[in-house]
């Protein structure tokens, strides 16, 4: 049975700013989910899927994302985690800000009024690079130690370099509409059957069935709330695969084709250049010299 786990609510008292979290164990939470707090995610450990609106992407460790309030988001790992055999970990870090607990002091006290930017990225994640990498994972990492108004200062910095000149915010999605709960218990149903079976001959039929759709009416459902088609979105879940496979194995080509669910070679061909510009074996050289 499929628990709605879209209004996913951080665990926290009423007045608390910040809340701090470190996830442990074999995989990440996997159910696409949203929540009113903004957040601030390192990892540590652990790659896979990154998923978020019209985004889909990878993460690994060291990278750190950047969600405003009420982003729909997933951080699949990769099929290898979920293998029960698996002694893989994974690790990850976050901070969440609730400006609710803020009350109307964002906008009366004037050394806080510029975190009303943050506050206006509500729908729309980012990930972080720049000069400023550095400074917030170590931030991030060493988050645990903080208490009190200490951890309310190492928040508040998190934001200056956030701000800063130096910081890099790379925007991921182009459309992550705020879901209510029973679009977002049916979105995530379709999203667990298109990520537990996107290497699978899987067609439309099937994915409006977990719906409980019909055909015409899923089609729109899903174009409004990802910004692309079904079968777009399915070969973007493919094709990162593929991209990771041709960058982490020595597989062939055809060979990867087949992994991710292209039976046709030459329309996975068309199908990977026509997202990255390049060819498998061109993406393959391009991302080998560049280590």
């Amino acid at each position: 049975m499929m628990s709605k786990v879209i209004s996913f609510q951080i665990p926290k008292s009423q007045k608390e700013f910040i809340r701090f979290q470190e996830d442990r164990g074999a995989h990440f939470y996997d159910k696409l989910h949203q929540h009113p707090q903004l957040q601030l995610t390192l990892i540590l450990e652990g790659k896979g899927q990154f998923l978020s609106g019209d985004y889909v992407g990878r993460f690994q460790s060291g990278d750190v994302f950047f969600l405003g309030e009420n982003v729909p988001h997933v951080f699949r790992s990769d099929p290898e985690y979920f293998q029960s055999e698996s002694e893989l970990i994974v690790a990850g870090n976050t901070v969440f800000f609730d400006f609710q607990a803020l009350g109307n002091a964002v906008l009366e006290v004037e050394e806080l009024n510029s975190l009303q930017k943050f506050r206006a990225m509500t729908g729309s994640c980012f990930q972080v690079k720049g000069e400023v990498l550095g400074e917030l994972s170590k931030i991030l990492t060493e988050f645990s130690t903080f208490q009190g108004l200490e951890r309310f200062l190492f928040g508040i910095t998190l934001f200056t370099f956030l701000d800063s000149a130096n910081a890099e915010l790379i925007p991921l999605n182009q459309s992550s509409p705020n879901l209510n709960e029973r679009d977002g218990t049916r979105m995530n149903q379709v999203m667990q059957f298109l990520l537990e079976n996107r290497f699978q001959a899987i067609n439309l039929d099937q994915a409006a069935e977990k719906a409980n759709l019909s055909k015409e009416a899923f089609c729109r459902f899903f174009k409004l709330r990802t910004g692309k088609t079904f079968t777009q979105y399915l070969q973007q879940l493919r094709i990162a695969e593929a991209q990771k496979l041709l960058i982490e194995t020595d597989l062939g080509v055809a060979e990867i084709a087949f992994r991710v669910g292209y039976e046709n070679l030459s329309y996975f061909n068309r199908s990977f250049k026509k997202q990255n510009k390049l060819s498998p074996r061109g993406f393959r050289m391009a991302q080998r010299e560049g280590r």
